[in-house]
């Protein structure tokens, strides 16, 4: 008998291989992993503390959902190892992104630049405390599958879902804020500031090239610049629980984010909104460079 070719062996065997993977695929009716239905985006500034254990917890809900999703960190700057944990993730999962801004650009600009880097369906932004814990994830892309353009994450509609409540003082000053925003820009939305809200593919790309406001303010923004826009919003109640390590202050933030909302106002007036900002991605050129894994694009500072 003449000696079996072990070049075709390989090749045998690798075509096998590859038509019972194509096989268990189709049988559990999984998409091409290469086009992630859901994003997660992760802003994170010196986050070492608590990114490598949301991360764990993000990665095993969507192994237990089944969902083809990706996981886009953005590092905002973080002077501590929050860079390298997220690295190490990326190398053994190969769905963790990392994204680098140019320095500590802000939240909004963060948050911003992830989701215009992901490529899901549905994209959904989160705290890095995970204060919503990521099983509620599932009732906004539901909000988003049911026709929704933004699903909006409420601490307010159900109180009960509060596991543990902000301080007394915290909640005072959150009703106030909110009584503003209704006032200065119309919005009748029960709670902006709660840092979990999806949007679709198609939202996204509408709301966030329009953004101005790159700090805590950007949520009221976008909520605004949606209703504006005339898409549909959903709010929905959500599991939360305060995390006493927030790095918001409550009364030198509060006042920037009254000073944004008012700056919202303006540009509205001044015709500001009627093209794409020079943000995230999409930026100038009078800035440094903004890193991804596989990327080299310029962007632009604050106002």
């Amino acid at each position: 008998m003449d000696e079996e070719n072990p070049m075709a062996m390989k090749l045998t065997l690798s075509l096998s291989n590859e038509t019972n993977l194509q096989s268990e695929r189709r049988a559990m009716d999984l998409p091409d992993r290469t086009d992630p239905q859901y994003s997660i985006v992760v802003p994170a500034y010196n986050e070492r503390l608590r990114i490598g254990d949301t991360l764990r917890q993000i990665l095993e809900h969507l192994q237990e959902q089944r969902w083809i999703a990706e996981i886009v960190v953005v590092d905002d700057g973080s002077l501590d190892e929050t860079v390298d944990i997220v690295r190490c993730f990326a190398e053994e999962h190969p769905e963790v992104q990392l994204v680098r801004n140019p320095g500590n650009c802000g939240k909004g600009f963060a948050v911003s630049n992830g989701i215009m880097h992901a490529r899901g369906n549905f994209v959904l932004f989160t705290d890095a405390d995970l204060s919503s814990p990521m099983c509620e994830a599932s009732k906004l892309f539901a909000a988003l599958e049911n026709g929704a353009d933004v699903a909006i994450g409420s601490r307010w509609l159900d109180p009960s879902l509060q596991l543990k409540r902000q301080p007394l003082k915290r909640r005072v000053l959150s009703r106030l804020f909110n009584m503003f925003l209704r006032i200065t820009l119309g919005l009748s939305v029960h709670d902006t500031q709660c840092g979990f809200k999806a949007f679709t593919r198609r939202a996204a790309n509408m709301l966030f090239p329009l953004q101005q406001i790159h700090r805590f303010g950007f949520d009221a923004e976008i909520l605004y610049l949606a209703r504006r826009a005339g898409l549909k919003m959903d709010e929905v109640p959500v599991v939360w629980r305060h995390d006493d390590r927030s790095t918001v202050n409550l009364f030198r933030d509060g006042i920037r984010m009254g000073v944004d909302v008012l700056r919202v106002s303006w540009y509205a007036l001044t015709g500001r909104y009627s093209a794409p900002s020079c943000t995230s991605h999409e930026a100038g050129q009078s800035s440094g460079p903004m890193l991804t894994d596989n990327k080299l694009s310029t962007t632009a500072s604050d106002d």
